[in-house]
């Protein structure tokens, strides 16, 4: 039986390769004075630098030299400068075993390395039976492994042995953690779990597939067939312990093979295994499906509101001629009225000549009605949406598991009311907040009509779910924020924090800052030194920042692109794969190995970065059939998996010499790129009136000072970019090296100025408005005169020192990871006025906001640096709109998990062209060179690699066929 390959050659060759570069040699393969003392204790020079590297070998990567090998030169080189020998030396090394093996001996005995034999590799078997339950893949186990055996100084086996000790091992863990979840199930919930694969929904399909076929929706209907999910998975009533002493990847794995799996799949695998991914799914389901709920929720209560505030604005439109017709009446009146008085006439003759009293009154009646009907809001009009959440109200308030925090008692105690159904129960206000809007209308109502006191509930029950004033235990989007916010320690301990720990001294600090600022401002606003701006009257007025681009860069960047290949998109991926081996993140969902169809996996990465989908890709491509397309797509594609393709061919990029004319990659830009839809976006919420009237989503992508994109996701088109700023930054290893981050107006809030700031990012955003912004300092009375125009405020210290511990806490809880950054800002933005937390965090960045202001006025070059990151990011949508040619440029995937497939193979392949293009650009450069030309650096920092019109993305794909 052939052995179980579980690690790449770039894996292997990570793990046993001897190291060839400088920082790892000084590390590894610096000797001792006591080294080289057993060293020269051999008496030949061949034999001093073979038994040397043979050291050195043993203490990294912790193998034995083998007959034969190959050493590098840097390696021999390196040692032997230390030894007073020459790396040429080496070749008369060994040539008989007997040396070899005396060689080893005399390196066990001096130094206590063991082989790995004995008691020791049984118990190293051991250890690595519990680790194997921890690591999350296959090369992390391997990794771990070896690492071990450095620590215990035992000689790594053999690369295959190491292989099939892993297998084994998570073979072993898989089965016990199956083995696990099904012995806390009892008899009775196991034969209703296999039922889910036996019985047929509408005789079209199985009840396990149907209950995975859900998304959030956008009406009652929709809400009630997530109901009905809901409350058949909350039916199988798992134990709550299921799920104990399970690491949570574990979970997450399993839960990912359910949602590959059709039906016939799942029936043919071992029980325990088919038991435990059905309870993980069942469990992990109805947490999801708990969300999607209060999601559809939120948009039903969103479309009442705009639907109340259209029937609002369409009654305003409609009065318009009454309105007109009324004021004549009225101005008609009033003219004869004073004329009447003029001429000392009775004033009831002025009342005659416009037709009488009845006129009169009806003209006053008509004024009441149209004063009424213009002072009339939307909340007037939200009861005509009451039909609509009585549809599913009583039952969403039933299923959901909703708890709250004290403040938010009386909201859940109304919403049990409507979930009850008890019409004749009191209809307490409790819930509403003394000056609400709603106390006014809700007293105008009939004794017995409660709609408007039922849409009230339902419309706050959404404000609270945004805001987490009340939540649903184990739900990823809605849970208890306070249980996912990490404690104090763990915050002293996060070394991301870049803060002091006692508030009076950060306060401190930025007083100084601020005054010094301010002073700095007022120099230059009473000298005319600023930059591009004057302060006139107390009103700041500003200029457009002008270009700054040598004339010559034009021609260089023709030049170099006239000198690129005209390449086919299918060779770009085949020779980047080369290269950086991308393909080798894509392991089997089920089994972690390496896919082995290199050429069907570019086939299906090439379909999802062009939008063209698997079956036209079929038809296009010269290898694959749609059927083996799609089983390499289910079992292959994962948003994991394309992150860590992406950060590979990233860092393959910022390592090529042409990417450093262009940046460090310590800053970066972020944007949103409009994509349109084909569903029905208003419904949806999808709709952004800045786009135009086509439904769509966006993508939020980060790019790098080196053009590389490393962080995209997908969001809704109306939501604002400011939140999602920190998701790129602090969930992705190159997003953490970012120092200065870049983007423009709808991508920065008073939260994200304190948040980047608490966290060591220097944030600059191109703020469009930038002249009505105010300044907040500490103390506006002793603001000079030149500035006072410019105050909006006072900083309220004290809110920022009582809630200086929640702060680092939230600050800490996002590079933790715990929580998305973006979740959390979310839930700040939405809090009601009065939460402390949210206004402190608003203080800090107010503080953060003035501050950089301040530096934006003074520092024309940070202006600049703005701008050209900024322009990076623009120029990297236009590659994606020419990227993405299938179906029209739409993304018409019904599924969130489809959208987002398409939009990260989108940003993986513009990845990968922009490796290709940095890459041979840097050979043109060198072309250039050899042809006698010169490329200066300057303009060399002004080329791209966006380019496309060298790189034939249409027609038939073709592959070469192995």
């Amino acid at each position: 039986m052939p052995r179980r390959q579980v690690l790449t050659e770039r894996s292997r060759a990570a793990l046993f390769d001897l190291p060839t570069d400088e920082p790892s040699l000084l590390r590894h393969y610096t000797l001792a004075d006591d080294d080289i003392e057993h060293i020269r204790a051999r008496r030949l020079a061949h034999n001093q630098l073979g038994f040397a590297l043979q050291l050195c070998a043993f203490r990294y990567p912790g193998r034995l030299l083998i007959a034969g090998e190959t050493i590098p030169l840097e390696v021999a080189e390196f040692v032997a400068a230390q030894i007073g020998a020459r790396g040429i030396d080496l070749a008369g090394y060994a040539e008989t075993d007997v040396t070899r093996r005396r060689h080893l001996v005399d390196l066990r005995s001096i130094y206590g390395y063991k082989m790995f034999t004995g008691r020791g590799a049984r118990d190293l078997k051991d250890w690595l039976e519990g680790q194997a339950e921890e690591a999350r893949s296959n090369e992390d186990l391997a990794r771990r492994f070896v690492e071990e055996c450095r620590r215990t100084q035992i000689i790594l086996p053999a690369i295959s042995s190491i292989e099939r000790l892993c297998a084994d091992a998570l073979v072993e863990a898989e089965r016990r953690i199956e083995a696990r979840i099904v012995c806390r199930l009892c008899a009775n919930i196991q034969a209703r779990l296999d039922a889910l694969l036996s019985e047929d929904v509408e005789g079209r399909l199985s009840r396990f597939i149907w209950l995975r076929q859900f998304e959030v929706g956008k009406n009652s209907a929709d809400i009630n067939r997530l109901l009905d999910r809901l409350e058949i998975l909350q039916q199988l009533e798992l134990p709550s312990d299921l799920f104990d002493d399970v690491p949570p990847h574990r979970i997450t794995r399993l839960r990912r093979q359910g949602e590959r799996y059709f039906t016939d799949g799942l029936r043919d695998i071992t029980s325990d295994r088919r038991l435990a991914i059905l309870a993980v799914c069942v469990f992990e389901w109805k947490a999801a499906i708990a969300d999607a709920i209060v999601e559809t929720h939120d948009r039903i209560v969103g479309k009442t509101w705009r639907d109340a505030k259209r029937l609002c604005d369409a009654r305003f439109a409609d009065s318009k001629t009454a309105l007109q017709t009324t004021l004549r009446g009225f101005s008609s009146l009033g003219a004869a009225l004073i004329e009447a008085n003029g001429d000392g006439a009775p004033l009831e003759d002025a009342i005659v000549s416009i037709g009488g009293w009845n006129v009169l009154e009806q003209l006053v009646a008509t004024a009441a009605q149209l004063t009424d009907t213009m002072a009339a809001e939307p909340l007037a009009h939200v009861s005509q949406g009451f039909y609509r959440f009585r549809r599913y109200a009583p039952r969403m308030i039933t299923a959901l598991d909703i708890m709250g925090a004290p403040i938010s008692e009386p909201l859940i105690e109304a919403a049990q009311i409507i979930g009850d159904g008890k019409s004749n129960s009191d209809h307490p206000t409790t819930f509403l907040r003394r000056n609400s809007k709603w106390h006014r209308h809700l007293q105008a109502q009939d004794a017995g009509d409660h709609k408007l006191w039922e849409v009230a509930v339902l419309s706050h029950m959404r404000d609270a779910f945004r805001s987490g004033d009340i939540w649903l235990p184990q739900s990823r989007r809605y849970g208890d924020l306070k249980q996912a916010l990490v404690p104090l320690a763990a915050a002293q301990n996060t070394p991301r924090l870049s803060v002091p720990f006692e508030p009076m001294e950060w306060l401190e600090d930025r007083k100084a800052r601020m005054t010094d600022g301010l002073n700095r401002l007022t120099k230059a606003a009473r000298h005319g030194a600023i930059p591009g701006g004057s302060i006139e009257n107390g009103t700041l007025k500003l200029d457009r920042l002008s270009a700054d681009v040598p004339a010559e860069a034009d021609q260089l960047v023709l030049d170099l692109y006239r000198r690129l290949p005209d390449v086919r998109i299918t060779d770009i991926l085949l020779e980047v794969d080369q290269v950086t081996n991308f393909t080798d993140a894509f392991t089997h969902l089920r089994t972690g190995v390496p896919c082995p169809d290199r050429i069907g996996l570019l086939n299906v990465l090439l379909a999802e970065g062009l939008n063209l989908g698997l079956s036209k890709m079929a038809e296009a491509s010269n290898t694959h059939e749609y059927f083996q397309l799609s089983r390499l797509s289910r079992w292959h594609i994962e948003s994991d998996a394309i992150n860590r393709a992406l950060a590979m061919v990233i860092e393959a990029q910022s390592s090529l010499p042409m990417a450093q004319f262009w940046g460090a990659g310590v800053t970066a830009s972020s944007d949103g790129q409009f994509f349109p839809t084909t569903r029905q976006g208003e419904a949806m919420n999808l709709i952004n009136a800045k786009y135009g009237n086509d439904p769509g989503l966006k993508a939020y992508t980060h790019v790098s000072d080196q053009f590389s994109p490393f962080a995209t996701q997908d969001i809704p088109a109306t939501v604002s970019e400011a939140p999602y700023i920190l998701d790129g930054l602090l969930m992705n290893p190159t997003g953490r090296k970012i120092r200065e981050q870049y983007a423009d107006t709808g991508g920065f809030t008073d939260h994200v100025f304190a948040v980047t700031s608490l966290l060591a990012y220097r944030f600059i955003p191109r703020i469009r408005d930038l002249p009505s912004k105010r300044l907040y300092v500490f103390d506006p009375a002793s603001t000079p005169k030149e500035l006072k125009g410019l105050i909006g405020g006072k900083i309220r210290e004290n809110t920022i020192i009582e809630n200086w511990s929640d702060i680092l806490r939230s600050a800490a809880t996002m590079v933790a990871g715990i929580m998305p950054p973006s979740q959390l800002l979310r839930k700040f933005a939405s809090y009601p006025r009065q939460h402390e937390l949210a206004v402190a965090l608003r203080e800090i960045g107010r503080i953060e906001r003035t501050l950089f202001i301040i530096d934006w006025l003074l520092d024309a070059d940070m202006q600049r640096r703005a701008q050209i990151g900024l322009n990076k990011g623009e120029a990297h949508h236009a590659l994606k709109n020419a990227l993405r040619i299938g179906r029209q440029g739409e993304i018409r995937d019904r599924t969130a998990e489809g959208q987002h497939y398409r939009m990260a193979g989108l940003n993986l392949l513009a990845a990968i062209i922009i490796y290709w293009n940095t890459d041979h650009l840097g050979r043109a450069v060198a072309a250039r060179k050899h042809a006698g030309l010169d490329s200066p650096h300057e303009l060399l920092s002004h080329i791209s690699p966006l380019g496309w019109a060298h790189i034939l993305l249409t027609g038939e794909y073709r592959w070469p066929k192995s």
